[in-house]
């Protein structure tokens, strides 16, 4: 009968020990917040249906955390607003349609790429001139995102007469229609997915276009912070290596080629 007891008493604490690990380690599992824009589609949008953020790069930082063992927290912002979000410590790392480039690589630090792609050109959809690049569009007012990497590339060129930036697609959509400009940029993904959805009307993306500022797509943390760059990098690889990233990527329609 005392062997019995024993016994039962030991199993008794094991399982004692066991559920205050679990509790420990629950109690102990971070939550990082995230910044991701509400007018990305598809890589991050706000779903009005679903009353949150959806998206390709919701759905691989959720994949990325479950690999991770963390939990995430999407806060809405402006992407223009993403990098001094993330330097002022109001988000931990970003999870958007944001291209890895020199510039920015001073300023924070980017994750192994999840995607690659370029950007794209939007005319009115009576539009028929064959526009290869942007030469054709010399002396002509154009418009772009604020604090894209192709705001930047614009402005280098110098050979329009206005560049007209912009918070959102949304808005230059309405003023190419209008003919306020000439032609947009933007990322391709983007304007296709909308296009393709039936979004935006009047307006097309130049078929013959060849983006000339093609780059990878990566997590953004702070500078100095190795160890959620070390977890986002080894969550990385295990979901390509396991087939995830590449299922998420086609599901919302985008190509795995440069991923």
């Amino acid at each position: 009968m005392k062997k019995s007891y024993s016994l039962l008493r030991g199993v008794s604490f094991i399982f004692f020990a066991a559920c205050l690990a679990g509790t420990a380690h629950a109690a102990s599992a971070q939550t990082y917040n995230v910044g991701a824009t509400p007018t990305g589609a598809p890589f991050t949008f706000f779903d009005i249906k679903a009353d949150k953020i959806r998206g390709s790069m919701i759905d691989i930082a959720d994949a990325v955390s479950k690999v991770g063992g963390f939990s995430i927290h999407v806060v809405p912002t402006s992407f223009s607003a993403l990098i001094p979000s993330l330097t002022s410590n109001k988000i931990d790392f970003i999870s958007a349609g944001m291209i890895k480039t020199d510039d920015r690589a001073k300023v924070v630090s980017f994750s192994e790429p999840v995607y690659s792609y370029g950007e794209g050109l939007m005319v009115k959809s009576d539009d028929n001139t064959r526009y290869t690049n942007l030469d054709a569009l010399k002396g002509q007012v154009i418009g772009v995102q604020g604090g894209t990497v192709y705001y930047t590339m614009l402005n280098k060129m110098g050979t329009f007469k206005a560049i007209k930036t912009y918070n959102t697609i949304a808005e230059m959509v309405t003023d190419l229609k209008l003919g306020r400009i000439k032609a947009a940029v933007a990322d391709q993904p983007i304007i296709a997915y909308q296009l393709k959805l039936g979004t935006f009307s009047g307006v097309k993306l130049s078929p013959d276009y060849i983006p000339t500022a093609t780059g990878q797509v990566c997590f953004v943390v702070r500078k100095g912070d190795t160890a959620t760059l070390d977890t986002l990098n080894n969550a990385i690889h295990t979901i390509k290596s396991n087939g995830t990233l590449e299922k998420i990527l086609n599901q919302w329609g985008l190509s795995t080629h440069g991923a």
